[in-house]
């Protein structure tokens, strides 16, 4: 759901150029899929950027968590995060400031959403919330961030830290109490507080108690959203119960498979890309050790990148036979992976 600040919002950073390039999004997405072959007209008008690979948590289906990834790790350079925006910030209308790990982790993660709330673009952050002390709580709001996704995976200690391993729930509710405190103290519609409850086996019992826990500490939304996990063929302790809560369903012969059905498209792959906290330029959030990466922008420009053959090919094979691309085959794309429930 759209708040009126929200709203608001986007009519302000809706420059002409901007919604141009909006408009010759659809029209390049609907046309590549009508012709089946990868046409481009436009650039990406949703980026998301990650500020670290580092996390204080160790989440069991995150390569943060269970240090795992086969890329290089790292902060990103303020002076590459600007490049990045200097050259989007004609065509960018949103910004998610997170990808791997936890972005208040980065010593200068504040200044970072100033720099892209000062270019007129829509911000948005997730936090398992264990950083939110009074005082950042009171930079966050006074640095423009539109919206802020924190976790809260249980309603009890015990619950929480199944999933949020090292995690502790008091320092999250304390945290969403800062924010919500920063926010009245500073008059301030910004930024939209959401709790973020990833429904797995061990905590779908509390969803009731956690939309209580929500409405108790003000916060303007509570999402529902499904978990995505890695070894999911002879089930997983994490699938919930709870069937509209899980992206996989059990077949009669016992194995387990994705419920989306695997199209040959993908609309990510007209409006959005990933970067990585060194450059690399992904196609979406599913390759999280950057395998298909498609440039760097330490060295190219996002429009360099965004039109090369190695991109048109990669589109080209997504329309032809998407099912052959490996970090599609575990992609809910297409299918309603959360749930507004407040």
């Amino acid at each position: 759901m759209i708040s009126r600040h929200e709203l608001l919002r986007f009519v302000k950073i809706a420059t002409f150029r901007k919604t141009i390039n909006l408009f010759k999004t659809f029209v390049s997405f609907y046309l590549s899929r009508f012709l089946g072959i990868s046409y481009i007209n436009h650039l990406p008008f949703t980026l998301s950027f990650e500020p670290t690979t580092t996390c204080n948590l160790g989440c069991p289906e995150c390569p943060s968590g269970l240090k795992s990834f086969t890329r290089e790790t790292g902060n990103a350079s303020l002076s590459l995060y600007q490049k990045i925006l200097e050259e989007s910030k004609d065509h960018l209308l949103i910004l998610y400031l997170y990808f791997q790990g936890e972005p208040f982790i980065h010593k200068d993660f504040i200044e970072m959403i100033r720099m892209a709330h000062d270019r007129h673009m829509y911000t948005i952050t997730s936090t398992n919330g264990h950083y939110l002390t009074p005082r950042k709580a009171e930079e966050v709001v006074q640095s423009g961030l539109d919206r802020i996704l924190i976790s809260i995976d249980g309603s009890t200690q015990e619950v929480y830290e199944q999933y949020r391993i090292g995690g502790n729930l008091e320092k999250v509710i304390e945290g969403t109490k800062n924010m919500v405190e920063a926010k009245r103290r500073l008059k301030s519609s910004h930024p939209e507080i959401v709790f973020q409850m990833l429904v797995v086996k061990p905590n779908e019992v509390q969803i009731s108690e956690v939309e209580k826990l929500a409405a108790s500490l003000g916060v303007d939304q509570l999402v529902l959203k499904t978990a995505q996990v890695y070894d999911f063929e002879n089930g997983n302790s994490l699938i919930p119960t709870i069937e509209k809560y899980s992206r996989y369903k059990q077949m009669p012969n016992g194995k387990w498979k994705i419920k989306s059905e695997l199209k040959n498209q993908c609309w990510k792959m007209w409006h959005s890309a990933v970067s990585t906290w060194d450059g690399q330029m992904i196609p979406c959030c599913f390759d999280k050790d950057a395998k298909y990466a498609m440039g760097n922008l330490q060295k190219e420009t996002i429009s360099e990148i965004w039109n090369n053959e190695k991109y048109k090919n990669f589109r080209s094979k997504i329309l032809k036979s998407r099912s052959e691309i490996d970090i599609c085959q575990n992609c809910s794309e297409g299918t309603k992976v959360w749930e507004t429930v407040s």
